[in-house]
């Protein structure tokens, strides 16, 4: 896959020397409350026998914040395609670490990733399922121009695995990319 840029950001590859960083930012309690992935495969992020067609990016800063040295790893995007032609879309997941949040990070690597799937991968629609008390992450989604759907109820286990929540289904279509 290749290095793909935006507003002050890289999409790198995801690999091995990342997994630390990565593991860091996961058990972050305002990732790990939307994020629940504390227990990762060895071979995360680069290799995940349990997702084998999802593709990792690493975000990194660019360029890196003062004192942090290059890479400066701040989250991780991943996106998994649906090939079947009648419904042919991908998928898109976000994460980052709370020190770079409204600082529009997630904003440019969400629109770097989607130009690559639009204009690269040749997808027309992109979804992406944020919990729906998850306002900032829908926030920034809004912001490059996804649309909610609808509101899938008791979509996704909690954290303390007693319960479920719900998850905001939202779409952008080609034309929508703000």
């Amino acid at each position: 896959m290749p290095v793909l840029t935006g507003d002050g950001i890289r999409l790198v590859p995801a690999a091995l020397e990342h997994r630390a960083r990565l593991l860091d930012i996961l058990a972050a309690d305002e990732v790990r409350r939307f994020w629940d992935e504390p227990d990762q495969p060895d071979g995360w992020p680069a290799d995940d026998p349990s997702e084998p067609d999802t593709v990792r990016y690493t975000v990194v800063l660019d360029p890196p914040r003062e004192g942090v040295g290059e890479p400066d790893v701040v989250g991780l995007i991943q996106f998994a395609e649906m090939n079947v032609p009648e419904y042919r879309h991908a998928g898109v997941d976000l994460f980052l670490d709370p020190a770079v949040h409204g600082r529009g990070v997630g904003r440019a690597a969400v629109r770097a990733l989607a130009e690559f799937l639009f204009a690269e991968r040749g997808h027309h629609r992109l979804v992406i399922d944020p919990s729906s008390a998850n306002a900032a992450a829908v926030a920034c989604y809004t912001a490059v121009g996804f649309r909610p759907v609808g509101v899938m109820r008791q979509y996704e286990r909690d954290v303390d695995g007693n319960g479920w929540h719900d998850g905001l289904l939202m779409d952008l279509l080609r034309d929508d990319l703000g």
